[in-house]
């Protein structure tokens, strides 16, 4: 992992508040390493801390008692982790997991709490952000009920470079399987066309976009669902 930039614009939602309600969160954010494969918080566990990313990306996903599972949601720069602090609860009965190794701004929930429930330039973000991640999380379901492997993995792979748009997606093929809850031969099949296609290059669980117009050619219609609502509440929020 590269040295990190000390820069809270990198995330969305920190560069979204204005100076002077920034300042009331500057003193308590931390930046904190985000390692490929940590669990952030796990289901029934009290949630300590949200997490604002700037170049990590981490997995929202349910693990069911066999052991199977799947993503509902995927979290970077463009998001919070830890939404159920300042939604009413403590706890999820989902897991959260770092699937792309970076940094994120650490806050404790304490601060948050008291800055969500007195500071509307806090809350009204943070609102805006918890609808267009449950669009994602509606648009993710609808994905794997109705679209194909070969639609999934587009989108999902769209939705993670809008994320790191200068690195290379370190990622294996096992991981994106677990994650889209299919098996792993047929994210290698789906892979493999995407290749021969030109639209990325997969070497040793490393992943480049190399064409978006043709990867976006080849995703179903909730990338782009998702990518609209980001934009109508995010931008809105940065206001």
């Amino acid at each position: 992992m590269s040295d990190p930039i000390l820069c809270t614009e990198q995330n969305h939602l920190l560069a979204a508040l204005p100076a002077a309600v920034f300042a009331l969160l500057a003193s308590h954010l931390e930046l904190v390493a985000m390692p490929l494969g940590q669990l952030v918080y796990g289901p029934g566990r009290p949630l300590l801390h949200a997490y604002f990313p700037t170049t990590a990306i981490v997995s929202l996903h349910y693990v069911t008692q066999s052991g199977a599972s799947v993503e509902t949601a995927g979290v970077g720069n463009e998001g919070v982790v830890g939404m159920a602090l300042f939604m009413g609860g403590d706890t999820t009965p989902s897991s959260a997991m770092v699937q792309t190794a970076g940094y994120a701004y650490r806050l404790e929930r304490s601060v948050l709490k008291a800055v969500f429930g007195r500071v509307v330039q806090v809350r009204d973000p943070l609102l805006r952000y918890t609808q267009a991640l449950m669009t994602q999380v509606c648009q993710t379901a609808v994905c794997n009920r109705h679209h194909s492997i070969d639609q999934q993995l587009s989108r999902w792979l769209l939705l993670s470079a809008d994320r790191v748009p200068e690195r290379e997606l370190v990622v294996t093929q096992e991981l994106i399987a677990s994650l889209l809850g299919v098996r792993r031969e047929s994210i290698t099949e789906a892979a493999g066309k995407l290749q021969l296609a030109g639209c990325i290059r997969y070497r040793r669980g490393h992943i480049a976009v190399l064409d978006r117009a043709g990867l976006e050619s080849r995703a179903c219609e909730c990338y782009g669902v998702v990518r609209r609502e980001w934009s109508r509440l995010l931008d809105k929020a940065s206001r």
